[in-house]
């Protein structure tokens, strides 16, 4: 067995033993598929299935327009509530049109928090639109988009 041979027999055996097989890499295996713009409804999909569909209303999602590379885009969220024991934020969740993993990052706020505000930076797999959605402590989801144009993407490789 010539040394190709032998690195191809390992590679596929390595690859059988991961459960992987024909070009399937683990980023398809976890259903990640980068490049693929989703529509609203499918960004929403998960979290129409309540009570009430979410309402674009509360939520100020603040991104640049521009990102000079998709690596670190920042971006900030803001939500109109007394943050009071009976009417407070439970949770800010970031979803993406286009990263390979559309849930980008959830953040659990309350009563404590004093105000339902984050500021972070994600990374953006090409321009895209993106989600914030927040869970009021009344079971009500509501939401904004912002529009960001990534002159380089990241996240492209499923990482």
């Amino acid at each position: 067995m010539q040394r190709r041979q032998w690195l191809h027999a390992s590679a596929a055996l390595g690859c059988g033993a991961l459960g992987l097989s024909g070009g399937q890499t683990s980023a398809w295996a976890q259903g990640m598929v980068s490049g693929r713009l989703r529509s609203l409804s499918e960004m929403l999909a998960p979290w129409s299935q309540g009570a009430s569909a979410p309402v674009r209303q509360a939520v100020h999602l603040q991104l640049p327009l521009l990102a000079d590379n998709g690596h670190l885009v920042p971006l900030t969220v803001r939500v109109d509530s007394p943050m009071t024991e009976a009417d407070h934020v439970q949770e800010i969740v970031l979803v993406s049109q286009r990263n390979p993993v559309e849930r980008m990052a959830t953040f659990h706020v309350g009563p404590w928090s004093g105000r339902a505000e984050i500021s972070t930076r994600v990374r953006l797999a090409g321009s895209q639109t993106v989600l914030a959605l927040a869970r009021l402590s009344d079971g009500r989801w509501c939401y904004d988009l912002a529009d960001v144009i990534a002159t380089e993407s990241a996240c492209v490789d499923g990482s």
